[in-house]
């Protein structure tokens, strides 16, 4: 494991043989909301020894309708989010989206996430880079994994070395994305830890709804995949009512799925290392 992820999760009991995980709801819906899901997989993952960071969106700023849900606001959802990590005693991210974001979300969260469709913008990533976080970067769905390594050079140009790189599809047609494991060593030569996305990796985009589809029963498909080809940690947006969730419903996995699917990937993890 990176030195950097070393001290991120230096107050978890973990296996450091196993993959890290990258799990919560898909955005801040409700207090009580946030603590139920992260009651429940901080639960889990010390059962089975995975170091886990607790991530929600406090804002979404990429829907496909103007109708849809977008945050309770930003201060809000920032708060609820810190107050949850400080509670379990877990890291935290979320994603922002300009430079303005960067710095209002740094003193919150432990790790800067950044958005698949702007992982080139060079001033966010500077930005990003510039509040000393960690700063996992999405790969574009128009991207190749080796053409990863610039997005992550930009970071470092600030002096900053503590970069994820997260795999989470390839477009495919209008409305589908495809996974290409070739991306996960690819990034990898980049020297950042790699992350594959389960979730938004089964996304439907573009549906004429006006709301992003998605295929949750493949997760435990892309997730087996990802750890025998090598993944350092996994991102997994879960839900107790996925039905019922205010953003990504479609591509999320029921709560009381979690256990058994992780449960099954310490293994083939034990079986691949």
């Amino acid at each position: 494991m990176a030195p950097f992820l070393d001290n991120l999760f230096a107050n978890q009991s973990y296996d450091p043989a196993n993959f890290f995980l990258i799990a919560g709801p898909c955005v801040v819906e409700s207090e009580e909301n946030v603590f139920e899901i992260g009651a429940a997989v901080s639960s889990i993952c010390k059962r089975l020894s995975i170091p886990l960071v607790l991530k929600a969106s406090y804002r979404k700023a990429n829907r496909t309708s103007a109708a849809s849900y977008t945050g309770s606001g930003d201060q809000f959802g920032l708060g609820v989010l810190q107050k949850a990590g400080a509670h379990f005693g877990l890291p935290t991210t979320t994603d922002i989206h300009s430079e303005a974001d960067a710095a209002m979300a740094a003193p919150h969260v432990d790790i800067l996430q950044i958005p698949a469709f702007l992982c080139r913008q060079t001033e966010l990533l500077l930005a990003a880079g510039q509040t000393g976080k960690i700063v996992n970067i999405k790969k574009g769905q128009f991207l190749s994994g080796e053409s990863m390594r610039f997005a992550a050079d930009k970071v470092r140009s600030t002096g900053n070395d503590k970069v994820i790189l997260t795999e989470r599809g390839t477009t495919f047609g209008y409305q589908d994305l495809v996974v290409d494991y070739r991306n996960i060593p690819w990034m990898q030569q980049s020297g950042a830890p790699v992350v594959m996305d389960c979730t938004h990796s089964l996304q439907q985009p573009n549906q004429t709804s006006g709301v992003t589809g998605g295929n949750p029963q493949l997760i435990g498909t892309i997730a087996k995949a990802a750890i025998a080809a090598g993944a350092d940690g996994l991102f997994i947006e879960t839900h107790p009512d996925p039905a019922c969730a205010k953003s990504d419903g479609a591509n999320m996995l029921k709560l009381d799925l979690l256990e058994e699917l992780l449960t099954q990937l310490v293994r083939i993890r034990k079986a691949v290392v």
